[in-house]
């Protein structure tokens, strides 16, 4: 949101308690409730929006299919042309045809919620939305001020990505939101 902010974008941040992001509201930005795995409350709030950036997160186990679902059926009745998603480094691959979280490595929770993760791609492919889903390095992301700048790959890991800040996927997906590189794919980004 920062990001888009800083470019001179207005933002609407949807959340589930608005009160706890009050603070964040402003001039630029809506802060407003909603749910993304609700169609219909993804359409109510869309309408007007040049892209979706889709960074929410959870643990239960049908929350990113779900998502994926009502993104594409609540953006395509607001008319939103373009969605972008945070990924899961455990999504890409690690060998032709073999996902992170299906080798070797990764403990079994973080297996569990990369396959949660990557329920959304058949969703999002099988659907005439224009997307990409970003998915960050095998790594925690770093707090830190980032370095400016980060790379795209394809569907594999990208080698020697260790690390990686918020604000350099921030940048990544605020510019495959307003100029968009990617399309209908699932991209590493480092």
């Amino acid at each position: 949101m920062a990001e888009a902010v800083r470019r001179g974008h207005r933002v609407t941040a949807v959340v589930r308690d608005p009160e706890k992001y009050a603070h964040l509201a402003g001039q630029t930005v809506a802060v407003v409730a909603g749910d993304v795995t609700d169609a219909a409350s993804v359409a109510a709030l869309a309408p007007g929006h040049d892209a979706a950036i889709n960074a929410a997160a959870a643990f239960e186990e049908d929350h990113f299919a779900s998502a994926a679902r009502a993104l594409t059926a609540g953006l395509a009745e607001a008319g939103v042309a373009r969605l972008v998603a945070v990924g899961i480094g455990g999504a890409l691959e690690v060998a032709p045809g073999v996902a992170a979280h299906d080798g070797d490595g990764l403990p079994e929770e973080a297996r569990t919620f990369s396959r949660n993760h990557a329920a959304q791609l058949p969703i999002l492919r099988a659907s005439d939305r224009e997307w990409v889903v970003l998915a960050p390095p095998l790594v925690f992301l770093d707090e830190g001020d980032g370095t400016g700048s980060y790379r795209l790959g394809n569907e594999q890991v990208i080698p020697g990505a260790d690390k990686f800040a918020y604000a350099d996927l921030a940048l990544a997906l605020v510019d495959e939101a307003t100029e968009p590189t990617r399309f209908r794919e699932l991209v590493a980004v480092a």
